[in-house]
């Protein structure tokens, strides 16, 4: 068993709670507690869903820092730390080895655009000037460029980076990557668990997972077990959820809307990213209604 098996399962990409544009810490270690209780095997502060777009250097350091306290070694962290600089990428990765994170989630550079070899030599150097395990996280509809499965297994021969976080929506891809490399697959997307899972990915990072934890556990968990008609029951029951909260808006305006509603969340935004309309809170309201997690 590798390092990186140690992620197999639920690991939550974690919102960033905002209290009148402050980090609310109290709400993190609360969060965090809840999945901890959960049985998730890891919280990702500092992601996608965790605004880190919006984030100081200073806001970005403290998320990682604190979620390492609330985990309290009960859970792991997996420290967002990319970048579209290189410089600031292996700032927030050293910085997360120091506070005792877990391993990193590093996003493909954004906006630049690099070539394969950029990406290759990207990840290349933080590998080399980091001891932490490293998660490539592939998100073309964000970062406006493909990590190619060419490029991803050169870097699978690199023994810091073992681990990508799967956001292509291509089984293809997923198909290649599994194919040609040991690889620890994560789906990046919690509709595509399953599928993904059947090829011999071993879990999801998880935006549903803030709010239904234990459910993506246990699909996680039958799929380990090769229990199919258990793991089919589940994703059909938390796609629907998937489906309907997550296309109302960019992730993470939906789930924070449902944490609000849920009472586990002020629901704060911070620009660019607005709130839902009216129409559009009624919609996840009644979709949280048909999930038993609103009466």
């Amino acid at each position: 068993m590798s390092r990186f098996d140690e992620y197999a399962g639920l690991s939550t990409a974690i919102i960033t709670p905002f209290k009148n544009d402050k980090i609310d810490y109290p709400t993190l270690q609360q969060q965090i507690e809840f999945q901890i209780n959960a049985g998730a095997v890891a919280v990702v502060p500092a992601g996608t869903t965790g605004e880190s777009p919006t984030l100081s250097m200073e806001e970005h350091e403290y998320i990682l820092r604190a979620a390492v306290e609330a985990a309290a070694g009960k859970i792991k962290v997996l420290a967002g730390t990319g970048s579209n600089s290189t410089a600031e990428a292996l700032e927030l990765t050293l910085y997360a080895k120091k506070c005792g994170a877990d391993a990193a989630l590093i996003v493909a550079p954004y906006y630049n655009k690099p070539a394969q070899e950029g990406f290759y030599q990207h990840y290349k150097y933080l590998a080399e000037k980091v001891d932490l395990p490293i998660c490539i996280y592939n998100i073309p509809g964000r970062c406006a460029k493909n990590i190619e499965p060419e490029t991803i297994i050169r870097l699978s021969k690199i023994p810091a980076i073992g681990m990508i976080k799967e956001s292509t929506g291509s089984m293809d891809q997923a198909s290649a990557i599994l194919s040609n490399t040991d690889m620890t697959l994560l789906s990046g997307d919690d509709s595509l668990t399953l599928p993904l899972m059947s090829l011999g990915a071993r879990g999801v990072v998880s935006v549903v997972g803030n709010i239904i934890p234990a459910d993506m556990v246990s699909l996680c968990q039958a799929v380990e077990r090769n229990d199919w008609t258990a793991a089919r029951q589940l994703h059909f029951k938390t796609y629907a959820l998937c489906r309907n909260m997550l296309s109302l808006s960019t992730n993470p305006i939906p789930v924070k809307a449902a944490m609000q509603m849920l009472g586990r969340d002020t629901g704060e935004l911070r620009l660019p990213l607005t709130m839902l309309t009216e129409k559009e809170c009624a919609a996840l309201r009644r979709t949280l209604e048909d999930y038993g997690l609103l009466s």
